[in-house]
């Protein structure tokens, strides 16, 4: 009875998936041979565990599934960890580059959602943010903006990172919550 349970959870956690991918562009491309043209595909993907692992890859093949396939398989090889603060937003704002392509990422309020565009929103719900806003400059090709906005989250550090780095406690790196509202009165009076 036990034995039956074990393969039944086993079976239910190999179904479910870890990660949930999204397909951010397809392109088809074509080859002119004696016969007439061979059309092949190129796929874009994003997977990510929607709690601060995200990646990305391409994949090109005869067929668009088998295009897919590959590119959500390079996509998990290929994960980073960004820290996330409360779960939901960037710690701090930052901005990414790729070739010709920048974005700017900013950390937002609670409520806020996710203000950015195409590829960039790809990547920001498979990495489970919640609250951000972003803004894509120069380049619009979607690998470039993808590449470029990993490059960003990459550069981002926590709290306890920067403590780590510089041999201090969190509470020592982190404004006190008593000063933090007197700063904000004080910016309020003048």
């Amino acid at each position: 009875m036990a034995r039956e349970d074990n393969r039944r959870d086993r079976r239910e956690r190999e179904e479910a998936p870890e990660f949930a991918d999204r397909l951010v562009a397809i392109n088809r491309v074509s080859k002119t041979v004696k016969g007439g043209k061979r059309f092949g595909f190129a796929a874009l993907v994003v997977v990510g565990d929607q709690k601060g692992r995200v990646g990305f890859g391409k994949g090109k093949a005869k067929e668009v599934p088998e295009a897919i396939r590959k590119a959500t398989e390079q996509a998990k090889r290929q994960m980073i960890r960004v820290p996330l603060r409360e779960g939901r937003t960037l710690h701090h704002d930052m901005e990414g580059r790729h070739g010709a392509g920048r974005v700017v990422m900013r950390s937002a309020p609670h409520g806020t959602g996710i203000i950015a565009g195409g590829p960039m929103r790809a990547v920001f719900e498979m990495l489970g943010v919640h609250d951000v806003v972003a803004k894509s400059i120069g380049s619009q090709n979607p690998y470039n903006m993808i590449r470029a906005t990993l490059n960003g989250l990459q550069k981002e550090s926590s709290p306890r990172m920067v403590a780590q780095r510089r041999g201090k406690k969190v509470a020592d790196i982190l404004p006190k919550r008593d000063d933090a509202a007197a700063d904000a009165a004080q910016t309020e009076e003048a």
